[in-house]
């Protein structure tokens, strides 16, 4: 039997120990800061522990040269923090139901989306066309720009996120009411929504049987991002939680905000450009398409991709 037969599979398993590896040993230095610096400040703890875990990460980043192996981190790290802002509620005043209801959220949403980002990993071989655009144009000066823009600014994006998390499970004063029965409703719906668009997305990639073929059908036909337009619902959809439960905290909007501005402002033209450069069909399918928020498809006259 042909030894390298299994090698593609074997490369994979191996990426993903060494992928989990890092993540331990992040949670670890996480936990670690956390210890020493108990009794500060929640928020205080719960940022520096981050941006420990980031820094373990981005060694590995480098000791393995792909920055690729960032990108679960993104919905890996916020369950931690909404177990530990939950833990410091115990024997508080935060409403129980609440408690509950945003724990089981985060989780399935985290969970989902780490698990959607492991099955379509190709392993330590691939890293993201994203970053290896980056490598190109800085040169010798992309691991301090891989630090800044592929890990530390995506990170503090998410911590500012789960403000919303310190508000309605740490500082909460409200009982579980009508808007946390609307926050609970945008956040499922917003996980339905990346859910289905992930599901779609890679049935097309798997049957497809041309590369220059644009995505067009079912959510895709509504929305030309509607994984990144659930990723901003989902982020809002905890804030309505925070908003629920301390309304003093409204300042909390900041983390949707800075999550949205990124997606809108960085993600979005990022992939427009490069699918505009892949994919013929894709001016078409724009101009007849809403870029974020779902919609109506506009009639061009032009025939479909």
């Amino acid at each position: 039997m042909d030894k390298t037969l299994n090698r593609p599979d074997t490369d994979i398993l191996k990426s993903v120990m060494l992928c989990a590896l890092a993540y331990i040993i992040a949670g670890a230095a996480a936990s670690g800061v956390a210890h020493f610096l108990n009794g500060r400040h929640p928020l205080l703890i719960a940022g520096i522990s981050d941006i420990a875990a980031t820094a373990v990460v981005f060694f590995f980043s480098v000791l393995l040269n792909n920055s690729s192996i960032y990108d679960p981190y993104w919905s890996v790290a916020p369950i931690p923090i909404t177990l530990y802002f939950a833990f410091q509620a115990a024997g508080g005043r935060a409403d129980a139901v609440r408690l509950f209801v945003v724990l089981v959220l985060v989780c399935v949403w985290g969970g989902r989306l780490t698990y959607n980002w492991l099955r379509g990993w190709r392993g330590l071989a691939h890293e993201d066309w994203r970053y290896v655009n980056i490598r190109k144009k800085t040169g010798r000066g992309y691991w301090p720009a891989s630090f800044l823009a592929i890990h530390t600014i995506p990170t503090i994006a998410v911590f500012l996120g789960c403000l919303s998390l310190y508000a309605s499970l740490s500082r909460g004063v409200n009982n579980f009411g009508i808007l946390d029965f609307i926050a609970a409703a945008v956040t499922s719906a917003a996980i339905w929504v990346e859910a289905r668009a992930d599901r779609q997305l890679r049935r097309f990639k798997l049957t497809r049987k041309y590369t220059d073929k644009v995505l067009s059908t079912g959510i895709w036909a509504f929305t030309r991002h509607p994984n990144y337009f659930g990723e901003i619902l989902f982020w809002w959809g905890l804030f309505l939680f925070s908003l629920s439960a301390a309304p003093a905290l409204w300042w909390t909007a900041l983390g949707p905000a800075a999550i949205t501005m990124l997606f809108v402002f960085i993600s979005i033209p990022m992939m427009e450009k490069h699918m505009k450069e892949r994919r013929p069909g894709y001016d078409d399918y724009r101009d007849r398409t809403s870029v974020l928020v779902p919609w109506f498809t506009r009639r061009t006259g032009k025939k479909d991709s």
